[in-house]
């Protein structure tokens, strides 16, 4: 079976739902991880892969994501999860008062292990920073991001809505179709 190694339960739902789209059973082991410091968001995803070696056995999967603000020169970026933990939605918003330029986009790099090597997907969607929190659905950064083409932040799309154009997504139906390709054992 595969394994989803992440902390956070809504990453693994999301997941767990386009995982099942493809046929494939994931597992969630729930764990922290140290992560580097770093302003790349494919070392971190890599490295901290990389790390759990020994700690999880293959096949496992990781990710990193992160929101890269334009105007704040790709601020949060790789460390969204800390700001998003100390200023939040509000804090952003605060930062971006008075701007107009408030084009950002998500990345997410999800990191494979296999056992012999590590293969990144990478998953990215463009859009922009509302003026305001909208939204209920989702968690950290959805109710303040309108991807490209729409006029709705992730937060007020239902999870079959976000999941069919969100950067993670993107990147999991990348290692999901890759799995299939391969036909890598899910048992």
């Amino acid at each position: 079976m595969y394994k989803f190694v992440t902390s956070n339960r809504h990453k693994f739902e999301e997941a767990r739902d386009l995982a099942s789209r493809h046929g494939i059973d994931i597992e969630w082991i729930q764990m922290k991880y140290e992560e580097i410091q770093d302003d790349s968001t494919e070392r971190i995803s890599y490295d901290s892969c990389k790390k759990l070696s020994g700690k999880v056995d293959p096949p496992y999967f990781i990710d990193d994501s992160g929101l890269f603000i334009e105007y704040l020169k790709g601020f949060p970026g790789p460390y969204s999860s800390y700001v998003s933990s100390t200023i939040g939605n509000e804090g952003i918003l605060k930062l971006l008062e008075g701007v107009t330029n408030r084009s950002a986009y998500f990345l997410t790099v999800v990191s494979l292990n296999e056992g012999h090597s590590i293969m990144q997907f990478t998953g990215k969607v463009m859009g922009k920073i509302s003026t305001s929190i909208m939204g209920s659905n989702g968690f950290g950064y959805d109710p303040i991001f309108i991807p490209d083409g729409s006029d709705r932040t992730f937060a007020e799309m239902d999870t079959s809505s976000k999941n069919a154009i969100s950067h993670r997504s993107i990147a999991f139906r990348g290692l999901f179709e890759y799995l299939r390709a391969n036909r890598i054992s899910n048992k």
